[in-house]
């Protein structure tokens, strides 16, 4: 089953956010840097994989960023809070927004 929580790391002041599937894996992934949240990243991992399939995967990197390398039973130090799936989507499309927007750019 799919859930979606966020978490907020202090020390880089930033707030992920994830979609998990039932194994504990990261299938997409946001983060939102400092007070205004600007979007730094917003990777999936099955268009991770695809790019890295095609030979272009440096330039997914480069405009989305990627996902955590581990489930998450694995990590340690984060405060989940949850979310809904509509929090996330919201998330996840002005985000993607922000970085093709940036991308873009001349």
């Amino acid at each position: 089953m799919t859930h979606w929580f966020r978490a907020y790391s202090d020390e880089e002041d930033i707030w992920f956010y994830f979609e998990v599937d039932a194994g504990g894996w990261v299938t997409r992934q946001i983060e939102l840097s400092g007070p205004s949240g600007v979007p730094v990243a917003a990777a999936s991992l099955e268009e991770w994989q695809q790019a890295y399939e095609e030979g272009r995967i440096g330039r997914y990197e480069a405009t989305y960023g990627l996902t955590a390398e581990s489930p998450v039973q694995e990590w340690e130090g984060y405060e989940p809070h949850a979310l809904t799936s509509a929090e996330f989507e919201d998330t996840w499309s002005r985000a993607r927004r922000h970085l093709l927007q940036a991308t873009a750019e001349p």
